[in-house]
Parts: structure tokens; sequence; C-alpha cells
């Protein structure tokens, strides 16, 4: 049964999932904005989520407690960059990721074809897989579809991600259509391999077709055909036009069945998240908040506040002084811009706490509004809060 409630939409499901078995609940929804619930392996995964990046098994600078305490469920881990050190076998053996890492929640691992993209050298993509340079010491090394689920299934992840190929925009038509033949014919041999792995875990389908909206439904369309506990938008962030890639992962939302989880790969700012959410994204990933944090810029309700700025060596305000999170609650800007001029780590470490915390923080409201059917109007006042900048005294 399906009632209105204050303009959106809540969801009734009186069949309760397994505990250790993934599964997706729709819970609210507010025009294409959509709140919701992951079971998993290791816990519950409230969407609209947020995942930070491990990429090392482990985020930069973080412990494991702190990342959890800013109000992560889930984190993403490399699949490409774990195979190479200290290898998937290694952690299986250790007894897994989140043993490995010390982290008792969700994880995500992506499939590597991103970082196959981005980072290796002379690499040779066939209908078979991938065979690339390690960029750590050139070693020779193939991933293929059946590789990749067998190096997550080792890693233990709660959602693995098939393999796909990642092109940079622009690209020409050919290009992109090769890629997205090649991902779908990948999406098929992933899952045939998922199948025969540990159950209760998830295997998501990614869809590609670049800035062609005509690739793009069509490999939705044979993805979700062939059946995926959730469907990924990859091959945006990657040069492309911001309003391109919020038009693609809107059209490709749409598409999508209303009972799996969507997910928009490597996006983004915070307007990036609010408004991908209102076209129906459900989860995100994306390096900008630990990695600005690392470079002395602070997310902020206020908007971004870098801490280079010399405006800051003498203001002894906090970030936010309404904010949950101690470290933009009760550090002086004066300390942070002294930290971080002086190159000190705790500035790093600091910074890189007090955005994952807006991060969750941002979040959470999304999911609290879609509930109360008030999406617009907490969007209208979050953008209305950025666009007021953090030069008043408050």
């Amino acid at each position: 049964m399906v009632r209105q409630t204050n303009g959106g939409r809540r969801a009734q499901n009186t069949l309760m999932p397994m505990p250790d078995a993934f599964s997706f609940r729709l819970l609210a929804t507010d025009g294409a904005a959509r709140c919701g619930e992951m079971a998993t392996p290791h816990g519950p995964v409230a969407t609209p989520a947020f995942m930070a990046v491990g990429t090392q098994a482990t985020v930069k600078g973080l412990a494991p407690e702190t990342v959890r305490a800013t109000g992560a469920d889930i984190l993403l881990a490399n699949t490409y960059h774990l195979m190479l050190r200290p290898g998937a076998e290694r952690i299986a053996a250790l007894g897994g990721l989140h043993s490995f890492m010390n982290w008792p929640n969700a994880i995500l691992t992506d499939s590597g074809g991103f970082q196959v993209m981005s980072l290796a050298s002379l690499r040779k993509v066939e209908d078979e897989g991938v065979t690339f340079r390690s960029h750590l010491d050139g070693a020779s090394v193939e991933l293929t579809p059946e590789r990749a689920i067998e190096i997550q299934d080792l890693l233990g992840s709660d959602v693995a991600m098939q393999l796909d190929e990642c092109v940079k925009l622009p690209a020409t038509p050919s290009e992109l259509e090769q890629a997205m033949r090649r991902t779908l014919a990948w999406g098929e041999r992933s899952k045939r391999a998922f199948t025969g792995t540990r159950q209760g875990r998830a295997l998501f389908g990614i869809v590609q077709g670049g800035d062609d909206a005509r690739l793009r439904a069509a490999n939705a369309a044979a993805l979700v055909d062939i059946g995926f506990d959730g469907y990924a938008i990859g091959g945006l962030a990657v040069g492309e036009p911001r309003e391109v890639m919020l038009r693609i992962a809107a059209d490709v939302a749409a598409a999508l069945p209303v009972d799996r989880p969507r997910y928009l790969m490597g996006v983004g700012t915070p307007e990036d998240l609010i408004e991908a959410v209102a076209r129906g994204i459900d989860m995100f990933d994306c390096v900008l908040p630990t990695r600005n944090g690392r470079h002395g810029l602070a997310f902020t309700r206020f908007g971004p506040i870098n801490l280079k700025n010399a405006r800051h060596a003498a203001d002894p305000r906090p970030l936010d002084e309404t904010s949950a999170c101690p470290a933009t609650r009760e550090y002086s800007r004066a300390y942070l811009h002294h930290l971080v001029k002086a190159e000190e780590l705790l500035g790093a470490i600091l910074l890189t706490t007090v955005n994952l915390a807006y991060y969750q923080e941002l979040m959470a409201g999304m999911r609290a509004a879609v509930a109360a059917g008030r999406f617009q109007e907490f969007r209208a006042a979050t953008l209305a809060g950025w666009s007021g900048g953090d030069l008043a005294v408050r």
C-alpha cells in the first residue's frame, strides 16, 4: 500500500528482509527524490547515501571509528588498488576486508574499470577483458569480468560491481557504442560468475553510453533484462559539462526499476548530490570531501571555506558553532588556518572529518526532507545557505 503524506509518497512494506541478505526498501518519495534502506550482511544503509572513498582499505587520515562517527554506514573500497597491493588472496586469508581494515559496517567495492582507464599504462582492452601494466611495478595484469567478481568475493564486500569499460568524454560515437556493448557483455558474464559466490551479497550493473541518450537508454534496458540487485550510472564526471551529467543521470534513473537502488558513480560536490537526488539517485561516492580536506578546503552549510585564505588567520570563530561534529564546532578558523599553512597533519585530519561529517549531514537532511514531503523546501534553503557565504559574523 502507498499513501500520500505532506506532498510525498510513503511506501509501506510489511515483508521483513533476512538480516544477513541484501535487499532494498523504498520508504518514501517526493517528486523524483527518494529515501530508502538497503539491508546488507553488515547492517543497514540509509539512502540517499554518500560513501566515503577508502581506496587502499582506508579513508585517508582517519581511523574507522572516526569515519563511523561522521554518520557513515557504508564505505567504498577499490578493487584495482587492492588486487595489486596487498592482493585479494592475502586479504581473504586475513579474514576479509571488513576484518582487515577494522570496518564492521557495509562495504561496496568497485570493479576497477575506471582505475584501469585513468591509472594503468599500456592497457589493452579486448572483448575478453583488460590487460594492463601495473602503475606500481610495471607487471602485466589481466582483469576479466570473472576475475573482477572473484576478487570482490575474496575481499568479501557487501556490494560488488560488474566490470565495465569507462571512456573519457568527449568521445566519438563509435567509441561510446563499443564501450557500451562491451560493458553489457561483461555485465552478462559478471552475473553468471556472481551466482557462484557467497550468498546474501549484491551485484550492481553499470549503465554506460557516455553523453548519448540513445546508448544510455539501450544499455539500461538490457541490464534490467539481465537483472541486478542495483544499478549504477558510470562514465560521468569524466569531462562533460555539469548540465549534461545531470541530464543523463535523470534520464537513466527514470529508466531503472523503482525497487532497486540507483548509484551515480564518482559524483560529486554538495550541489551535485542535492541535484542528483532531486533526479532520483540514491547512492554516491567521491574523493572530493577527503581530497579537498587535505588541501585546506572545508564544506559547510555556508558553502566552501578555503582555510588557506589569510582572512581566517585571526578569526576566533569555529567553522559552524551549530554543527554536531566536534571538529567543525570546537576549533577556531584561526587554528585551522595555522595548521593548513604549517602543513600539519592534524589540519588535514580535522578538515577531512569536517567534510565527511557535512556530507553525511546533507544526506540525512535530504532523507528527512523526502520522508516529510518537503524536499523542494530543503533544496531551496540549502542552496540559499551556500550562496550566502560565510563572511557574516554569526
